[in-house]
């Protein structure tokens, strides 16, 4: 799992990649829980995208369309966003309501930090 960062790595997100292995993903941790709400700018592989709590509970999850700019909105208000493959959600029988546990977490390598 990697971690989005700090704004410029969320913003950064997982854009201009190609592809990403099949369990690997993207965290994004927020300051205050509120309601989210994402889109595809410059995002080429299918994603899903699950809007957690801050208490770890799964609030909805929905599919992404590559290069959509349209937003895709936490139904709820979430503290987190887990974007995974398209469908990998559905694979592992994870569904809104499910806890989340976040074990490892990666730093973005296609983030530089700012001078």
């Amino acid at each position: 799992m990697e971690v989005a960062g700090d704004e410029y790595g969320k913003q950064l997100g997982l854009m201009f990649r190609k592809e990403m292995p099949a369990d690997a993903g993207m965290w994004f941790a927020f300051p205050e829980t509120d309601f989210r709400r994402f889109w595809m700018q410059n995002t080429f592989i299918p994603l899903s995208i699950a809007y957690v709590d801050e208490g770890g509970v799964i609030t909805n999850i929905e599919d992404m369309i590559p290069l959509d700019e349209s937003p895709v909105r936490s139904k709820r208000k979430a503290r987190y966003a887990l974007e995974m493959n398209r469908g990998w959600f559905k694979k592992k029988g994870i569904r809104p309501e499910d806890r989340i546990r976040i074990g490892q977490l990666k730093p973005n390598p296609a983030y530089i930090p700012p001078d």
